[in-house]
């Protein structure tokens, strides 16, 4: 099977199967979203959806949060995990919004980017969650589900791994697709004992194929 072979099949699968894939992280505005994938770093987005209200209940806004100290917000987010560098990240974030963004979240990987607490992936997410860009995000599932099926080969970064299904996915796909391997991994192709008899992509899945010939 060729790679764009693979890629076809991915797609059709879960075009079939999960056509409108999303987040989970529950939200009402690309400020909430941007404050939920802030804290969703290393960090469930069960644990998140948990938190969130509490801290959205107070500041909803980037104007609010970014008149809060840490001795307000630390209490709100401390069962998170890294509470201490979140607080300091999300206020940090907030105040800069106010200061060069006039209060909006802004719509482009290079300025997500400047923000406290946004990595890449962060900026991926929210352009592609919010406005549909065509952006990868590569956490740890994607990461991994993305090498067990074949989509990438030899990717030893997340942004190796990103580039490459930037280039093999059409356009109007990666966005959605970005959501079909996170969710996959998560509870499909988990990291221990994955649900291969279950999957629907076995047939294309050089994992699955590995594991059969041992």
């Amino acid at each position: 099977m060729t790679k764009k072979e693979r890629y076809r099949f991915l797609i059709d699968y879960f075009l079939q199967h999960a056509p409108d894939a999303e987040t989970e992280l529950i939200y009402d505005s690309p400020f909430q979203l941007l404050v939920a994938v802030i804290l969703s770093a290393q960090c469930t987005d069960k644990r998140v959806n948990l938190t969130t209200p509490f801290i959205f209940e107070k500041y909803s806004t980037a104007v609010s949060l970014s008149q809060a100290t840490f001795d307000d917000l630390f209490p709100l987010i401390k069962s998170i995990s890294y509470p201490n560098n979140k607080t300091k990240h999300l206020i940090g974030m907030a105040k800069m919004l106010m200061e060069k963004f006039n209060g909006k979240v802004p719509m482009t990987v290079d300025e997500l980017i400047q923000l406290p607490g946004v990595g890449r992936k962060t900026a991926n997410v929210i352009t592609s969650v919010v406005d549909n860009q065509p952006n990868m995000a590569v956490d740890t599932h994607v990461f991994r589900v993305s090498a067990r099926i074949g989509l990438t080969s030899n990717a030893k970064t997340p942004l190796a791994a990103e580039r490459q299904l930037v280039e093999n996915l059409p356009t109007e796909y990666v966005h959605l697709a970005h959501h079909w391997l996170i969710l996959h991994g998560r509870y499909v192709c988990t990291a221990r004992n994955p649900a291969c008899s279950k999957c629907g992509l076995s047939s294309i899945c050089k994992y699955v194929n590995k594991k059969n010939k041992t």
